[in-house]
């Protein structure tokens, strides 16, 4: 005996990668293949008298984001600076990203303060692209800005 299954498309068409556009010093970025950014508050339970806590106690807010683009987008941002100047002597920078729904809201992140920690290159044999994935230092994120 079978039974038949319903899907029930809750959510419609889903976010994706192809939804994303990542807007980094007034420039739509092209060259990338991974974006990640997320924020903590520690929080703690309170023990006091018996066994259940008493309270909760936060601690201090920490962002953390990074990026991976392609050498080509990264060399693109590299030419405009400067002779010398490097990645690193960037000075802070918001990233604005858009998720686009498939009902075609719009929904925007915004990484504040950004400034790239690092610089390099990885390659091997067989290497048909070459990317590097850039660690950010952020002061904090605004989540689901206008």
């Amino acid at each position: 005996m079978t039974t038949d299954t319903t899907i029930i498309n809750k959510f419609g068409t889903m976010q994706g990668w192809n939804d994303i556009t990542v807007n980094l010093l007034s420039r739509d970025v092209e060259g990338i293949t991974e974006l990640a950014y997320d924020d903590t508050v520690k929080k703690e339970n309170v023990p006091g008298a018996g066994m259940y806590p008493v309270g909760r106690s936060k601690g201090n807010y920490e962002a953390k984001a990074s990026i991976t683009l392609y050498k080509e987008e990264a060399d693109a941002i590299k030419a405009a600076l400067a002779t010398g100047r490097r990645l690193q002597n960037i000075l802070p920078f918001d990233i604005n990203v858009q998720y686009q729904k498939g009902n075609g809201e719009i929904v925007k992140d915004r990484i504040r303060n950004c400034e790239f920690m690092n610089d390099g290159v990885d390659v091997k044999n067989n290497d048909g692209t070459i990317s590097t994935k850039y660690d950010l230092i952020v002061s904090h994120i605004e989540w689901n800005v206008i």
